[in-house]
């Protein structure tokens, strides 16, 4: 790796992490987390699911009230991948989702499906070289997506429920674009894998514009290769996600959003030639979520896929 290679693959990597944002980070309207893809050499389409809880109406220092409102939200996630030669790659995630909250005084439900969001990548370069008698491969992949308003959003939700972040939705009615980079460095099977997700958000009809988002994630990961037919890969990191506010009217800041939240990654992938499947558990350590208005809980995903 050059020198400007190991320059520019930083700034794109680490560029704005003091100073950007996302919105209570992976609840409700759709978490930009993709962590290790699975191996596939063409292409691959396979499930996602992730489970996520969040705790809303707390009171003015993050303390329980009769108010407070427990939120679980699931989503199951048709998701796949296409190579188009060596430099090019596309993402697809079609997200249905399973929202429900309770409260002392109410319960509640939103089922249905979410926000359509597609990837294209180009591969700035894939490098091997020998490093001590060892493989040397390292990979930087920069994209741009669009995220469509596929999900249902209902805009009397954050008229009914001003002292809690507007989450509790299917959708964001609103067409947003992301940027993406993804950069891996392995020795032999010991390797690193960063994930940047920067996420810029559009003002919706309803005059309400999500504050932008920003998803990285550094992961550690071994690859394990089994009777030369299966390969696991166990692998531990860190998540940082952060937003900026909300904003009604084109002018009005939304005091119950934005802020962040920091997780521990560990999980493990496993692949066949047939298909692969994985899962990863995420354990918030630090977070200042809507103003001390909301605090996340710990989050699990699972994934299963095959390539063709």
């Amino acid at each position: 790796m050059t020198k400007k290679q190991i320059i520019l693959t930083f700034s794109l990597l680490f560029l704005g992490t003091a100073t950007y944002a996302c919105d209570i980070c992976g609840c409700g309207v759709g978490s930009y987390y993709i962590g290790i893809l699975p191996e596939y050499n063409k292409r691959f389409i396979g499930l996602r699911y992730q489970h996520k809880t969040l705790q809303t109406h707390l009171g003015p220092q993050g303390q329980v009230t009769p108010l407070t409102t427990d939120e679980t939200y699931q989503t199951a996630e048709l998701w796949g991948g296409w190579n188009f030669g060596k430099r090019f790659r596309a993402l697809a995630f079609v997200p249905y989702n399973f929202n429900q909250r309770s409260s002392q005084a109410e319960s509640g439900a939103k089922n249905g499906l979410g926000d359509i969001a597609v990837m294209a990548y180009y591969n700035l370069f894939t490098n091997s070289s020998s490093l001590n008698s060892k493989l040397l491969v390292h990979s930087l992949w920069l994209g741009a997506g669009i995220k469509l308003p596929t999900g249902t959003y209902e805009p009397s939700e954050k008229l009914a429920v001003q002292e809690s972040p507007n989450n509790f939705q299917l959708g964001t009615a609103s067409t947003d674009f992301t940027l993406n980079a993804a950069y891996d460095v392995r020795l032999n099977d010991l390797g690193i894998n960063l994930n940047v997700n920067y996420k810029m958000n559009t003002e919706n009809k309803y005059q309400y514009r999500y504050g932008n988002k920003l998803t990285t994630n550094a992961l550690l990961y071994y690859k394990l290769r089994l009777f030369h037919k299966f390969t696991i890969a166990p692998n531990a990191g860190v998540l940082y996600e952060t937003a900026t506010k909300d904003i009604e009217n084109n002018k009005y800041n939304v005091d119950v959003s934005g802020g962040y939240s920091t997780s521990l990654v560990t999980g493990f992938e496993f692949a066949t030639n047939k298909f692969s499947f994985g899962a990863n558990y995420q354990i918030v350590v630090a977070q200042e979520l809507a103003n001390q208005r909301a605090n996340a809980g710990n989050r699990l995903m699972l994934h299963v896929s095959i390539p063709f």
